[in-house]
């Protein structure tokens, strides 16, 4: 068994988010500047499967993309580290989403998320989402690092 780069109780630290938003379980490889790789165990006790859909639970396509985009900020603070109390990274945008296979309770989302580009404080990442080697999503997202106080 190898030790995770990043565990979730360091998760925990480095975003914003608290349960049941935090959509990581673990950080497994980081590049900086480059790519990130991680996971998140998709389980039954997560409270939208009450709703989305009862008889046949499936994770919000949104929840997908939420999980990449939280795994990028994770990128941009392995890249170039700031005070997480005192900066946060948004989510600016979404392109070219695909959604190909549902990902249900007992998956793993295998995330792995790239740079596309980056200018100072703003970063274009292409994320993909996979579950048993197969595609379950694809998108390029844009995200920015801002002091708290705006």
């Amino acid at each position: 068994m190898t030790t995770p780069i990043i565990d979730i109780e360091r998760i925990l630290q480095l975003l914003p988010h608290a349960w049941p938003f935090v959509l990581i379980d673990r950080v497994t490889k980081v590049i900086p500047n480059e790519r990130i790789f991680g996971h998140k165990c998709v389980t039954m006790s997560e409270p939208w499967f009450q709703g989305h859909y009862p008889g046949r639970p499936i994770m919000p396509g949104v929840l997908i993309v939420e999980s990449l985009a939280q795994i990028g900020g994770i990128l941009a603070y392995a890249s170039e580290p700031f005070d997480s109390k005192d900066s946060l990274m948004y989510f600016l945008g979404i392109d070219k989403a695909k959604f190909r296979r549902p990902v249900i309770p007992g998956d793993r989302l295998d995330l792995e998320v790239s740079v596309i580009h980056r200018r100072t404080n703003v970063w274009k990442l292409r994320g993909v989402a996979m579950v048993d080697g197969n595609l379950a999503a694809q998108a390029e997202l844009l995200a920015s690092v801002v002091p708290r106080d705006r």
